[in-house]
């Protein structure tokens, strides 16, 4: 038995540097591919970049249209505010006139 025992350490011992090996491989290979993704990671990043300050240019193009929208609707208000009083004026005239109709009637 212990003869056979020997026999096997060697193998045994043999077997394991291979394994060193392939764990080096291994290793070598995982640095390979993450240096591939960090650079993929980066060229994504970078292109996300050129994405975000192409996104910040048409906000802010939107804001300054946003910004036209909101003075046109304030003029347009403004403009509502103007007619409506103006209404209103024109309903006191009538209103006034109707009274004066009335106490000429009477």
């Amino acid at each position: 038995r212990e003869k056979a025992r020997e026999r096997e350490r060697p193998r045994e011992r043999e077997s394991e540097s291979a394994r060193e090996r392939q764990r080096a491989r291994a290793r070598a290979g995982a640095r390979e591919r993450e240096s591939e993704w960090a650079r993929e990671r980066e060229r994504v990043r970078a292109s996300g970049r050129e994405r975000a300050s192409g996104r910040e240019r048409e906000r802010a193009g939107a804001r300054e249209r946003a910004s036209g929208r909101e003075s046109e609707r304030e003029q347009a208000g403004a403009r509502a505010r103007e007619s409506a009083s103006e209404s209103a004026r024109e309903r006191e005239r009538e209103r006034e006139s109707e009274r004066v109709r009335e106490s000429e009637r009477a």
